[in-house]
């Protein structure tokens, strides 16, 4: 295992800032996820770590020891990509072993290593195939095995689920999660899917315009935002976010999830017309055009069902508002 160290770290490409001052601690077995919107930097910062790209600024340390004068191949470190970047000709086995034959591992040592990760991945039947014989998530699998044999400090995954199916990215998810339990290893995960960050991730760092936002366990997040950029972007459906003013409060907009936002046919704080429903079978999202607050979402947990242009009432759970000033702070 390994610990991670950021201090500082600034990227510029040009007159472009890329990264801003960035800070991060994860420890030893930690599995990290830097998350975000496109072109918020969280897959440069983590070519960063690998020594793919250099910082104009600041210091990334291994288990307390300054790399950035190191090359990639010199961090202990195994980066699993987007795309599996296998070898066509060579057969899964080959594709494992490559690298460790290429750094002169005795053989022993290369069938050993190969034929545990094959174990720990359900790749054993598939040791003798090529790529082109594999299915994408078999692919994917081989690529992140090829990462285990090597028995890095670091494990970086930049978004290696992207070319997958859904039912592909669920299982290998899965595969994922299972395998960090059984190396116990240090992971930092790149990701725009906010399920694989609250799944997978004990730590995740939120990225915005190269700057971290808030950095905390996924609940954490979820409960506890620091700001309306974390409130919205954590969390499926999204947050409604409503005017304070129009609402009577001190603050400039209060933040209700759509499962803490009460439904209700008879009474409620205000009022709107059902204008979409979508059934996801353990769970209904209902949103509703609520005039000035415009379209907001309520999930409910039952089968009830509401029809098109239904008047409904709404009313935001008392304990489960979030407020935020002018300038999209939390207020405490």
């Amino acid at each position: 295992m390994g610990s991670l160290t950021l201090r500082g770290i600034s990227k510029s490409f040009g007159a472009t800032e890329v990264l801003r001052d960035i800070d991060l601690e994860v420890h030893d077995g930690g599995f990290t996820v830097f998350v975000g919107p496109s072109g918020c930097g969280k897959s440069t910062l983590l070519r960063i770590v690998a020594g793919l790209e250099e910082p104009s600024a600041g210091d990334v340390l291994i288990e307390g020891e300054r790399v950035n004068d190191r090359a990639p191949a010199d961090r202990e470190i195994a980066m699993v990509f987007q795309s599996y970047a296998l070898y066509p000709h060579l057969t899964v086995r080959d594709n494992m072993a490559l690298g460790l034959r290429q750094a002169r591992t005795p053989k022993a040592t290369i069938e050993a290593r190969v034929a545990e990760a094959a174990r720990m991945l359900s790749l054993e039947p598939l040791l003798g195939r090529r790529p082109a014989e594999l299915s994408g998530g078999q692919r994917q699998r081989v690529a992140i095995g090829r990462a285990v044999v090597r028995t890095p400090k670091l494990f970086l995954f930049d978004e290696p689920l992207s070319n997958l199916d859904a039912a592909l990215r669920v299982n290998t998810r899965v595969e994922i999660a299972r395998l960090r339990r059984e190396l116990r290893a240090t992971m930092i995960y790149v990701t725009h899917d906010q399920t694989e960050a609250m799944t997978l991730a004990d730590q995740i760092v939120v990225l915005n315009a190269g700057r971290i936002e808030q950095i905390g366990a996924p609940m954490e997040l979820y409960r506890d935002p620091a700001n309306i950029f974390v409130a919205g972007f954590i969390g499926s459906p999204r947050m409604n976010f409503l005017d304070g003013a129009r609402l009577g409060l001190q603050a400039a907009t209060l933040g209700i999830r759509p499962e803490h936002l009460r439904l209700d046919r008879v009474a409620g704080e205000f009022e709107g017309r059902v204008s979409h429903v979508e059934h996801l079978g353990g769970e209904t999202n209902i949103f509703v055009q609520a005039g000035a607050h415009g379209l907001l979402t309520a999930r409910r947990f039952d089968e009830e069902s509401f029809a098109l242009d239904e008047r409904v009432w709404l009313t935001p759970d008392p304990a489960r508002r979030l407020l935020f000033d002018a300038e999209g702070r939390r207020l405490r």
